[in-house]
């Protein structure tokens, strides 16, 4: 999307399953692994009774939002801010959205109210500021 054609209030959103071999695939390539992730056994004797997915990993997918939908292939994310609200396990598909909230047309930056949910409620919640280039 051009500049231009960003508007406050606009929503982008796409769905996606995390599975566990994407978990195993960011615990390498991150190198964080912490048995609540990868280890079952672990999982099942903690509070949450299962691995959950790393919460970074889910977070990610705020960098599908804005470098593929909102502002898209024009767009240099500058900072965003993460409040983990509940857990996503494996194979869990997860709703990630976000929605427009302020433009700064002299410096050409967007903020973006970021939101991942599973099934209706929030799972991640935070702030994208992206400048857009075109």
């Amino acid at each position: 999307l051009s500049y231009l054609d960003i508007n406050e209030g606009d929503v982008h959103s796409f769905n996606r399953k995390i599975s566990k071999q994407d978990a195993m695939d960011f615990a390498k390539l991150s190198g964080d692994f912490n048995p609540l992730h990868v280890d079952a056994d672990f999982g099942k004797r903690s509070q949450f009774r299962s691995n959950v997915v790393h919460g970074m990993l889910a977070a990610s997918l705020f960098s599908a939002l804005v470098g593929m939908h909102c502002p898209g292939e024009k767009s240099m994310y500058l900072s965003q801010t993460l409040k983990f609200r509940q857990p996503i396990y494996y194979d869990d598909i997860v709703l990630v959205r976000g929605t427009v909230t302020g433009k700064n047309d002299s410096i050409r930056i967007i903020t973006i109210k970021t939101e991942i949910l599973k099934e209706g409620k929030i799972a991640i919640e935070g702030e994208a500021k992206v400048k857009v280039l075109d």
